[in-house]
């Protein structure tokens, strides 16, 4: 890795999930190129990180400063790197954001344990 990825945010995803990957798809493409993704299967064991069976149960995405938004914050967060990133702000926002992290939270439990069976 060099000095310009190491400053970048990285996003950490599940390459082997269809949706994840497509969503990181859509992501790419519409990014400014200013947000750096990681397959989470592509990694070596690193103390710096959380371990493989955390990340793969929901989206990571570490800052510059060196910490992590995991979650919808982690989406929503990862989105505002994009032209789109004002559509899902909102999802943040009080009354919505309880919900919507109820609803992150369901998904994101539910395709853990289908995938990986935990």
């Amino acid at each position: 890795m060099n000095s310009q990825t190491d400053c970048k945010p990285t996003l950490y995803y599940d390459g082997q999930c269809p949706l994840c990957s497509a969503e990181i798809r859509r992501l790419s493409t519409l990014g400014d190129g200013s947000l750096r993704v990681q397959d989470i299967h592509g990694l070596e064991n690193t103390d710096a990180l959380p371990d493989r069976k955390t990340l793969l149960r929901t989206l990571h995405l570490k800052q510059t400063d060196g910490q992590f938004v995991t979650g919808l914050e982690a989406n929503v967060a990862a989105w505002q790197y994009t032209r789109l990133g004002f559509l899902f702000r909102w999802l943040l926002w009080w009354p919505f954001r309880p919900v919507a992290q109820w609803c992150y939270a369901t998904w994101a439990d539910i395709r853990f344990r289908k995938r990986y069976g935990d």
